[in-house]
C-alpha cells in the first residue's frame, strides 16, 4: 500500500448537498449515485459531511421524520482532510487514529478534489481480501 498515493485510490466524484436538504432527498441522491456519503454545504462554505450510516443512526433510529429533518441537523461538522499526494498508508493511519472511515482529499491549495474511504484503501491493498470479507458478511437469502 505504501507505493500508492491517496490520489490513486480516492473517489473523484464528490457530491455536494445543501444543509437544508431533507434526509429523504439525500438518501435518494446517495442511492442514485451509488455512494455512501455527501459533502454538505452552507452557502459557499463547507458545513460538514453526512453518510448513509449517519442517516440511520442519528435520524432513523431516533424516529426523526426524513421528509422534514434536514441533513444540516445531523451532519458531522468536524471533517478530516488529507492532501492528495499523501500515501495510502498515511491515509489509513489517519483513519485509524481518528476512528473514521472516510477522509476528504484536498490539493495543495486545500481545494476539495475527492474522498478516500476505508473501502477504497482495502480494495487497493488486497482486492480479493476485501471482496471475500464483504461476501462473508453478506446475509444469505
Amino acid at each position: 500500500m505504501t507505493g500508492y498515493r491517496v490520489a490513486d485510490v480516492m473517489t473523484r466524484q464528490v457530491v455536494y448537498l445543501s444543509a437544508d436538504t431533507t434526509l429523504d432527498e439525500a438518501a435518494k441522491v446517495m442511492k442514485e449515485a451509488d455512494i455512501g456519503d455527501v459533502v454538505v454545504t452552507d452557502g459557499a462554505s463547507l458545513a460538514g459531511m453526512i453518510t448513509d450510516r449517519d442517516i440511520v443512526v442519528r435520524a432513523v433510529a431516533e424516529r426523526a421524520d426524513p421528509a422534514t429533518t434536514t441533513i444540516g441537523a445531523i451532519i458531522t461538522r468536524e471533517v478530516v482532510m488529507i492532501e492528495q499526494h499523501a500515501t495510502a498508508g498515511e491515509a489509513a493511519a489517519l483513519m485509524r487514529e481518528r476512528g473514521i472511515r472516510r477522509v476528504l482529499v484536498c490539493d495543495t491549495d486545500r481545494k476539495l478534489v475527492g474522498i478516500v474511504s476505508l473501502g477504497d484503501l482495502a480494495m487497493q491493498l488486497d482486492p480479493q481480501s476485501a471482496l471475500s470479507e464483504i461476501s462473508e458478511q453478506a446475509p444469505t437469502v
